[in-house]
């Protein structure tokens, strides 16, 4: 295995800890009394606007000639009063009630439909074909609740994240957001990275944010009769959450592609994710061998059984969800289908090591929010979109030569769902890095996606407790000004979630 001798300056990252409460408030009749007051005047004043003149196309004859509309959205033009709709729409009595629903409910989720004998198409095995734009309902639920997973992933974490060099872990409880899952082993990351002595000496308050071992996620199994009859199948998940400590912020840096085995096409993926992932350390084994140690038992246990395996991570997790893909996928030669729903996740490897994902029939779902630079990262920083038009353009066989012929040449896998934050009515168009790489906006942004060309659904399950929490500064002043007006102690209701988690640290 590679080491690392090069020091490195102490880096402090905090990470504190949020408190949760829950209380639903109750509506005030007054404040609805007074706002369809207010809406009545509003709308008096709309219909006191005179209608927008339609456009007209003039002849060799005096009399001018209306150009007639193509159909009748055309012909109601909606464009040109869209910007009041919308006004009178955000200030509904009813626009209100929604806002109170979402932040005062609790875990609510869009419908668990059963899977039956579609559950091979929703995890993957026509790469999501024609479920994605539109979203299919039943997938929406799904990689909402394998984000869930990561979630919970954070929240163990945080909730003790410092590890002993000397002694053995101690087992750690995982609180699940799906009770029908049991958990049966934690997943540990080692850096290879070697910090010189003289960073205790200078820092020695840095505790655990320096250690090279860490707890990085865990392995469950679906125990539940009811559950795997509605899935189609028992599934076992592997989540993984994101970067946390300084070293594993250190290995993020190394960007170098490395062969990972001598093949056809020579597969390479980055440094520092390769040694995360393959790295012993001095009471745990390596990520690698905990996972194929692990899939293996699971398969002996529940042979003859119907299985699939989910691989799930965010930033990190993400990364890493793809090199564990790789291996378990080869692991024996009657493996699972292997899925992979990642969130926010970098470049990992080449062409080729996307090529041989491909061909070991690896499925991987990337969720992408396209204001998300860590999507874009390593390798060429420019978006995806731009890098495609490049590559069909006249241009193309330069774009080969310096993104695939260099040692940056990474390639994404898979096929992507892709959401924005600017299509949440809820986020600021304008909002920060940290916001649009956030594992709950993520979340929020998917639980609200109808479609490229379709709004926010107005129908959206998910709570904004946690969001508006988390991400205060990113959402609008209309619905946070809005939600301190209706009472709601966004902090008790954040307690009574039971994926809730601290922000990422990404």
């Amino acid at each position: 295995m590679m080491q690392i001798t090069s020091t490195l300056p102490p880096h402090i990252f905090q990470t504190t800890r949020a408190t949760f409460t829950c209380r639903a408030s109750p509506f005030n009749p007054s404040t609805i009394n007074t706002t369809r007051l207010h809406l009545s005047n509003l709308d008096k004043l709309l219909r006191k606007q005179s209608p927008p003149q339609q456009p007209t196309i003039t002849q060799n004859t005096d009399q001018p000639i209306e150009k007639k509309p193509k159909n009748i959205l055309e012909g109601l033009d909606l464009s040109k009063i869209w910007s009041d709709m919308k006004t009178t729409e955000e200030m509904s009595p009813r626009h209100l009630n929604n806002l109170q629903r979402l932040l005062s409910k609790t875990a609510e989720y869009s419908p668990r439909n059963t899977l039956g004998s579609r559950w091979r198409e929703y995890h993957g095995c026509n790469n999501w074909n024609g479920m994605l734009d539109p979203l299919d309902e039943n997938l929406r639920r799904e990689v909402v609740r394998y984000g869930e997973f990561v979630q919970a992933a954070y929240h163990c974490f945080h909730s003790n994240p410092s590890m002993s060099p000397q002694d053995p872990p101690l087992p750690r409880h995982v609180s699940l957001p799906d009770k029908s899952y049991r958990v049966t082993k934690s997943l540990y990351a080692t850096s290879s990275i070697g910090l010189p002595k003289w960073v205790d000496e200078i820092a020695p308050d840095l505790g655990w944010m320096t250690q090279r071992s860490s707890w990085i996620g865990y392995i469950a199994v679906c125990d539940d009769k009811r559950e795997i009859s509605r899935l189609g199948r028992r599934d076992i998940v592997i989540s993984l959450r994101g970067t946390s400590t300084c070293l594993e912020w250190a290995e993020n840096m190394r960007a170098q592609l490395i062969e990972i085995e001598a093949q056809q096409g020579k597969p390479k993926v980055e440094c520092g994710f390769l040694s995360l992932y393959k790295t012993k350390g001095t009471q745990v084994p390596s990520l690698a061998e905990s996972v194929i140690e692990e899939v293996k038992r699971l398969m002996e246990v529940y042979e003859g059984e119907t299985l699939s395996i989910t691989v799930t991570g965010h930033s990190l997790g993400a990364a890493l969800a793809l090199l564990v893909a790789d291996d378990v996928s080869t692991c024996s030669p009657n493996v699972p289908p292997v899925a992979v729903f990642s969130f926010g996740g970098p470049k990992v490897g080449n062409k080729a090591y996307g090529n041989k994902m491909t061909s070991q029939n690896v499925k991987v779902l990337r969720i992408v929010n396209s204001q998300d630079v860590i999507t874009r990262v390593p390798g060429m920083f420019v978006s995806e979109e731009f890098e495609q038009k490049l590559r069909s353009s006249n241009v193309g066989g330069v774009v080969d030569i310096l993104v695939d012929k260099t040692p940056l040449a990474y390639s994404h896998v898979g096929v992507e769902l892709r959401v924005d934050t600017k299509m949440s009515p809820f986020l600021k168009p304008d909002a920060d890095m940290a916001c649009c790489h956030d594992l709950e906006a993520y979340l929020h942004l998917v639980d609200g996606f109808l479609a490229s060309n379709c709004p926010f659904r107005a129908n959206a399950k998910r709570s904004l407790a946690r969001l508006m929490q988390d991400q205060s500064s990113n959402v609008k002043k209309l619905y946070t000004s809005k939600a301190k007006s209706m009472s709601v102690n966004i902090e008790r209701q954040r307690s009574f979630s039971i994926s809730g988690c601290l922000p990422s640290p990404s």
